[in-house]
């Protein structure tokens, strides 16, 4: 893809029918920020601001369809995985992405909704680790997430969080440039760290915690902002912790903007096009 061309971006992931999380915070995302949205269904639910009351997934052959048929088709300069929900769905996946080997692979190993509904099988993480990380060029857990993979309790601190970071970029191919970015959100206090990691590099993201409950579909969003930004950073120095920061700093604009919506009784979506509507 050329420094000029609009970077066409792919998420599989599950829906949101309220709109603040997965496919379709996705493609805000992608929107908001220079990147031509694609779409691959993996999983469908109903869910509201408040709970997730049922889970649909596609048949395998039908997600394999979709995949094929996208990239026989369209150029994908990048692709974001969210919610996968089936160890099934994984393999297929797995599967297709080694098949077409997209430039960037960021991946969101979406387990538990802000409402702490599961949204991934206890079966299918097993096959998460075995297929899926392996193709990631970056993956973005939380504290809980990074303890499910690492078979052990969250971390509790950042002191954890360091060790944690080592031990995931353990579980990625060591031979290529692979990243971690743990995310922080979950230990208290009013200043948020997230750290990256690529191996050799352990970087500090610091940000302040804002003070609202509208941050459904956060997750997906900073995962998606990373996967849009990704082919849009290759000119730059050191051009994944810029594309990192880039979407960090677009998130906390979407929370704090948060307000201006109201969604739901729930927690409430971020503000994906704050920089875009007026009002």
């Amino acid at each position: 893809m050329s420094a000029s061309a609009i970077p066409n971006v792919l998420t599989i992931a599950g829906t949101d029918p309220s709109g603040g999380a997965g496919v379709l915070a996705d493609l805000k995302a992608f929107s908001a920020l220079g990147a031509f949205g694609c779409a691959v269904i993996a999983a469908l639910t109903a869910q509201n601001t408040r709970a997730v009351t049922g889970v649909h997934t596609p048949p395998v052959e039908f997600l394999k369809l979709q995949i094929d048929t996208l990239f026989e088709d369209v150029r994908i300069d990048a692709v974001k995985l969210g919610m996968l929900g089936t160890a099934d769905i994984v393999r297929t996946v797995a599967d297709r992405l080694a098949h077409f080997k997209p430039a960037h692979v960021v991946l969101d190993p979406v387990m538990v909704a802000k409402s702490g509904d599961h949204l991934l099988a206890k079966s299918a993480v097993a096959m998460l680790k075995e297929a899926l990380m392996p193709q990631a060029g970056m993956i973005t857990p939380n504290l809980p997430e990074a303890g499910v993979l690492l078979e052990q309790r969250p971390p509790e601190s950042v002191k954890e969080m360091y060790r944690a970071a080592e031990r995931l970029r353990e579980m990625l191919p060591i031979s290529s440039e692979r990243w971690v970015l743990l995310k922080g959100g979950h230990l208290p206090g009013n200043e948020l760290v997230d750290l990256l990691f690529d191996g050799d590099r352990m970087i500090e993201m610091r940000a302040m915690r804002i003070d609202t409950p509208n941050t459904h579909g956060t997750g997906c969003t900073l995962s998606s902002a990373i996967a849009a930004l990704l082919p849009q950073r290759t000119r730059e120095f050191q051009p994944v912790a810029a594309a990192v920061r880039d979407a960090q700093n677009y998130l906390q604009g979407a929370i704090a903007a948060a307000g201006a919506l109201k969604v739901g009784e729930g927690h409430g979506p971020v503000h994906h096009f704050y920089r875009l509507w007026r009002g």
